[in-house]
């Protein structure tokens, strides 16, 4: 059967899509809003974060020097984590490790310290170098830095939610659910080896104020794929709705071994720096 529109309902169906459009558009600008007021005030907070991570299956090992070395199958982080500001205003996420598998690796407070006082270049190169350094032990054979709760945010900031198509997905009781789609290049997400990786997700919001509760990010291609999925809560400490849960899965199409991961966030620490430089929580 061959349904045919005529030409005023084909025009009304066309003004139907356009004004469901702008609607998304202005809950899109809402979220967006409510991301970078987010980053504002997480910008100010300090998490410990516990991370659990797997390979499976469970049996790996690594030729190294002639000699075949086990590697670690299982491991847990705690780490500090926070969102740093550089200079060019944007927020970039920041963990530090502190303790590997129940031994401690530094000292927590004085790292902490120097970042928040040391509101310059130096301190975000330090930054830098101490999330490549926390870097490393992340287990398993995929080499990542995406394994970060906050990162799917960024994506609805003005500076980059314009290089993604946004599509209403549904609603899971009052929230609606919104996907997205990566369409500019070069990507968010790269390989190590440079290729693009485009991302695809969903965020579960409130559409009346922007306020994002889960957020779903995945990043595929014919050689690996990875997927993350965060929980949101809201933190009376903190005042704000913060990380509660991040949820991982890593693959390589190789017939590689998979990884996966669950971090949970506690101990949420509003730190201010006073004018005599003492760092208070």
């Amino acid at each position: 059967m061959v349904i045919l529109f005529g030409a005023a309902a084909l025009v009304g169906v066309l003004a139907s899509s356009a004004a469901a459009q702008s609607d998304l558009s202005a809950v899109i600008a809402r979220a967006g809003a409510y991301v970078e007021a987010f980053q504002r005030e997480f910008g100010l907070v300090v998490a410990e974060e516990r991370y659990q991570q797997e390979v499976t299956p469970s049996s790996q090992s690594l030729l190294l020097r002639g000699r075949q070395v086990e590697l670690p199958v299982r491991s847990v982080l705690r780490s500090d984590f926070l969102l740093v500001r550089t200079d060019e205003g944007n927020w970039m996420p920041f963990r530090d490790v502190f303790e590997y598998n129940g031994t401690p690796v530094r000292d927590r407070e004085d790292r902490l310290t120097a970042l928040f006082l040391k509101n310059d270049r130096s301190a975000i190169e330090q930054a830098r170098k101490i999330m490549e350094e926390s870097s490393r032990y992340n287990i398993g054979s995929i080499s990542r830095n995406i394994n970060l709760p906050t990162l799917a945010l960024d994506f609805l900031t003005a500076r980059h939610r314009g290089r993604f198509v946004f599509t209403e997905a549904g609603r899971d009781g009052a929230l609606l659910i919104v996907a997205f789609r990566e369409e500019g290049r070069p990507t968010y997400v790269a390989t190590t080896g440079g290729r693009d990786l485009p991302v695809t997700g969903r965020y579960w919001l409130d559409e009346a104020t922007g306020l994002i509760q889960r957020s779903e990010l995945n990043a595929v291609d014919a050689a690996v794929e990875a997927h993350i999925v965060v929980t949101y809560r809201p933190d009376a400490g903190a005042a704000i709705w913060v990380p509660a849960r991040m949820e991982e899965r890593y693959k390589q199409r190789a017939n590689q071994p998979e990884v996966s991961g669950v971090a949970t966030y506690s101990n949420f620490r509003r730190f201010q720096v006073k004018t005599s430089e003492e760092v208070v929580q």
